[in-house]
C-alpha cells in the first residue's frame, strides 16, 4: 500500500484508515474488535479514526492497542460545546493512547474558536502531533475554509464521493493551496454506493489498475485525486479489510477511469 505524506506534517500514512464510527462497537458485540484492529495492522492499515461521539469506540481501540500503540496513527477528536468539556475529552484520549494523540481533530467545528488555543497548547507540550479540523456538511463548509486559512490546522476531514462532490469546489483546492493534509470520510457512501454494485463485466476496464470489486473502485476513485491523502473505509468485518488495503496501491485512476466511476455511480 502507498504511503502519503499528511499534509505539511512529514507523517508518512498509508492512504488506506480505519473509520470507527458504529463499526467498532458492533465488532465489539460479535467478539471481533480486537480481531478488527489486529488485522487492519497486519494489512497495512496503521491509521485509525475515532471520537467521543462515537460511543465506546474511543476506549475499544485503547484496549485493543494494548501493546501495538506504536503501530497505528491515531486520529482521535474533541466534540464539546465547552473548552472544559473539550480539556477533559482531550485527557481522556491522552491517557487512552499512552501519553499521545497523532492527530486531534475539532469535530463537526464545534467551538474551534475555544479548542484550537488549547490543541494548540497540547502541541507544544507534546500530547498532540497534528491539529485537524472536520465536517460531514456541505453547509459548512464557508466555516471550514474560514478555519483552513488560518493556517493554524494541518488536516481537514470531509465526506468524498461520487455521490458527494461539494468538496472539490472550494475545500480541496484551498487544502491543495495551504498543502494541508485531506482524510476522506464516507467514500462508500455510508453503505449507499455499495448496495449498487456495477456488474463484472462494467468493472471490466479498471482491471489494469488493479481493481476486482466495486468497493475498491469508490475507494480508489476517491484517492485517486492527488489532493487526497486518506480514504476512511470503516466496517465492522475484518475479512474486508485485505480487500480494502489493496484499493490503497497505484496504478492510480486517471480522468477517463474516474469519470468511468462517476457514470457507474449513477446510473444504478
Amino acid at each position: 500500500m502507498e504511503n502519503r505524506n499528511l499534509g505539511l506534517s512529514q507523517i508518512s500514512v498509508p492512504v488506506v484508515g480505519l473509520g470507527t464510527w458504529r463499526r467498532l462497537e458492533a465488532a465489539a458485540a460479535a467478539g471481533r474488535h480486537r480481531e478488527l484492529i489486529d488485522t487492519a495492522i497486519a494489512v497495512g492499515i496503521r491509521l485509525v479514526d475515532t471520537s467521543p461521539m462515537y460511543g465506546g469506540a474511543e476506549r475499544l481501540l485503547a484496549e485493543t492497542l494494548d501493546g501495538t500503540r506504536d503501530k497505528v496513527v491515531v486520529a482521535d477528536k474533541v466534540w464539546a460545546p465547552s473548552l472544559e468539556e473539550g480539556v477533559a475529552q482531550l485527557g481522556r484520549a491522552v491517557d487512552f493512547y499512552g501519553g499521545r494523540v497523532d492527530l486531534m481533530q475539532i469535530h463537526n467545528l464545534v467551538a474551534w474558536r475555544a479548542h484550537l488555543p488549547m490543541l494548540e497548547a497540547a502541541r507544544d507540550q507534546g500530547l498532540v502531533g497534528l491539529i485537524g479540523a472536520t465536517h460531514y456538511s456541505a453547509a459548512a463548509f464557508p466555516d471550514l475554509a474560514e478555519l483552513m486559512a488560518t493556517g493554524r490546522i494541518h488536516t481537514v476531514q470531509v465526506p468524498y464521493n461520487p455521490m458527494q462532490r461539494e468538496v472539490e469546489q472550494t475545500i480541496l483546492p484551498l487544502a491543495d493551496e495551504l498543502g494541508l493534509g485531506v482524510l476522506l470520510m464516507r467514500p462508500l457512501g455510508e453503505g449507499t454506493l455499495v448496495r449498487r454494485r456495477p456488474s463484472p463485466a462494467a468493472l471490466a476496464p479498471l482491471r489494469p489498475f488493479g481493481v476486482t470489486s466495486w468497493v475498491q473502485a469508490l475507494i480508489k476513485w476517491g484517492l485517486s485525486d492527488p489532493r487526497v491523502h486518506v480514504s476512511l473505509a470503516a466496517t465492522a468485518h475484518p475479512e474486508r479489510l485485505p480487500e480494502n488495503a489493496a484499493a490503497g496501491s497505484p496504478p492510480w485512476f486517471g480522468p477517463e477511469e474516474r469519470a468511468l466511476v462517476l457514470r457507474l455511480a449513477t446510473a444504478h
